[in-house]
């Protein structure tokens, strides 16, 4: 299957992966509230559920999620130069940082965890 010409260039990959990253965030998001909630109706199921919490699995997806919410946030940045910014070749150098500090802000955040 050939691809469209636009989406060959750099800067759709980082429209695509800040909408992506956006609708990921938003499924986590009842989960979530739903693990918040059993805070305040049954303190002994959020105690198992933080229990599983060591699990490297668990700890792994967290870094997905510190990644995801980093990559939304810089995708965020980027779409407003576009808005309020003049156009620059230097755009792609822009989205390229913009997902290489989202590696390092979840990186850390990883390497905070383990």
């Amino acid at each position: 299957m050939m691809l469209k010409a636009h989406r060959n260039h750099p800067l759709w990959l980082a429209y695509m992966l800040h909408r992506l990253s956006g609708l990921a965030l938003a499924l986590f998001l009842p989960v979530h509230f739903h693990v918040l909630s059993l805070a305040l109706t049954r303190p002994e199921s959020l105690d198992r559920f933080l229990g599983l919490a060591d699990n490297p699995g668990v700890k792994l997806a967290e870094f997905g999620l510190v990644f995801l919410l980093a990559v939304h946030f810089f995708g965020g940045l980027r779409l407003l130069a576009l808005e309020f910014l003049p156009w620059s070749a230097r755009q792609k150098t822009l989205a390229a940082a913009s997902i290489a500090g989202a590696f390092l802000i979840s990186g850390a955040f990883l390497l905070q965890a383990v």
